[in-house]
């Protein structure tokens, strides 16, 4: 991994590696690109074993033609993210992904998308011009405050519980903060705090199944056989990434402080906020939980028992678009959130949140004919993206977008259009440089 290196360092790297035509490990040959895109993928400016072009990298190994980075309550890595995509001729989107507040609308007080709080809930905002980065940073500052007030809360409580079992404190700065990139604008997160706990525990009891016993014994935790399976091998390279799965839904509500309204700021507030910017605020849709892919979330229901009623209130609070994610989902799940989504008006993003280095960058389910419109809708934010930062007019959701009269699938084949147009034209050119 390169956290290490400047973001100079990283995008010369990056150049050194794709002159070769093969991967980092040098192992086999760069893929032939696909039509796989992904809109949802973190980077170490949140929780991420990569950097941003590392993800480019990983994309391009991959075959993706389009990647979008999403990280938590910050936009700092977007800049190199766009600079190692126009190098790698892969395609990008920026984004962010924050909690936000339910009161004074229809599904206050409500279990929406997050497994801790209920009135608390993820969304994310698609498609910023670069031009309103700076802006989107200024928004996020605070938030990124208040929750490092909280993340020393409950670093202080998780001190308590691992004082009962004769384990060493943990230090917020000295053990959660530097493994972070809080220092360049990025944002520290829950999982921050687990992986400065999974360290401690790697140190203080191994690997293996010596680990698992003393897990079972100090805290009670018994991770399910295919985690298990990956915990029993010390040779396993994604051992510590494995272990925040048991970790995050076993011990973390013992320690979790809920966010308060400073940090969550109220959904309307954020929708607002994204709008003004000429990004595209999306609901970020979970569905009932039956089995968790990264091991980390329990079987749960969540929106689909009220889903009728929550995407009209979504409409309400002005959002554009839903995000999901197809290999999460079932099928009739999925079926049902489009047909929502079509007759609600609302744009239909996709992407895998991708923070683990166990997880691969394919998604294969997007080249499922049933979903071509979520490709299409992702070169339709590459042109958004690029269109609004000349002209905040020309975007796929301004006023004069909006009174043109054509309907949104229509204005979305017409940005997809315009986008793989860019891209063609963009690589052409960096091929001839």
């Amino acid at each position: 991994m390169w956290p290490e290196l400047s973001s100079t360092e990283r995008l010369e790297k990056l150049d050194r590696i794709l002159m070769t035509g093969r991967t980092a490990e040098g192992d086999r040959e760069l893929a032939p690109f696909t039509e796989e895109v992904n809109n949802h993928v973190h980077t170490c400016y949140s929780f991420s074993p990569y950097t941003p072009s590392e993800v480019i990298l990983k994309a391009r190994e991959a075959g993706l033609r389009a990647v979008g980075i999403m990280d938590h309550d910050s936009v700092s890595g977007a800049r190199e993210f766009t600079d190692a995509g126009r190098r790698a001729k892969v395609a990008t989107t920026a984004g962010f992904e924050l909690r936000v507040n339910a009161d004074g609308t229809a599904i206050e007080g409500r279990k929406i998308n997050n497994p801790d709080t209920k009135n608390i809930f993820y969304m994310a905002v698609h498609g910023i011009p670069a031009n309103r980065l700076p802006a989107a940073d200024r928004f996020l500052q605070p938030i990124r405050k208040r929750r490092n007030l909280r993340n020393r809360s409950q670093v202080a409580k998780l001190g308590e519980i691992l004082r009962a079992v004769d384990l060493p404190e943990l230090s917020y700065d000295r053990d959660v903060v530097p493994i972070s990139m809080s220092g360049e604008g990025g944002s520290v997160t829950e999982r921050h705090i687990l992986y400065a706990l999974a360290l401690l525990l790697e140190k203080k009891w191994g690997r293996g199944k010596g680990l698992l016993l003393k897990m079972k014994e100090a805290f009670g935790i018994e991770p399910g056989p295919k985690v298990r399976s990956y915990l029993e091998d010390p040779d396993n390279p994604h051992y510590l990434y494995d272990l925040l799965g048991p970790l995050k839904s076993t011990l973390l509500p013992r320690f979790y402080i809920d966010p308060d309204k400073e940090e969550c700021i109220n959904v309307r507030e954020a929708v607002e906020f994204a709008v003004s910017i000429g990004a595209v605020p999306a609901y970020a849709y979970l569905g009932d939980v039956v089995d968790s892919p990264t091991g980390d979330k329990k079987a749960e229901r969540f929106e689909d028992g009220y889903l009728d009623q929550l995407i009209p209130a979504m409409v309400d609070m002005g959002f554009r678009a839903v995000t999901y994610m197809p290999p999460r989902n079932t099928p009739a799940q999925l079926e049902r959130i489009m047909r929502l989504c079509s007759q609600y008006g609302l744009m239909q993003i996709s992407g895998v949140d991708i923070n683990s280095s166990r997880q691969s960058f394919h998604c294969s389910e997007i080249m499922d004919p049933r979903f071509s419109h979520l490709i299409d809708a992702t070169w339709a934010l590459i042109a958004h993206e690029s269109l609004s930062d000349k002209d905040p007019q020309a975007g796929l959701f301004s006023a004069a977008a909006l009174s043109s009269g054509g309907s949104l699938e229509e204005r979305i084949r017409t940005y997809a259009g315009i986008g793989r147009s860019m891209y063609s034209r963009c690589t052409k050119r960096r091929h001839n440089e």
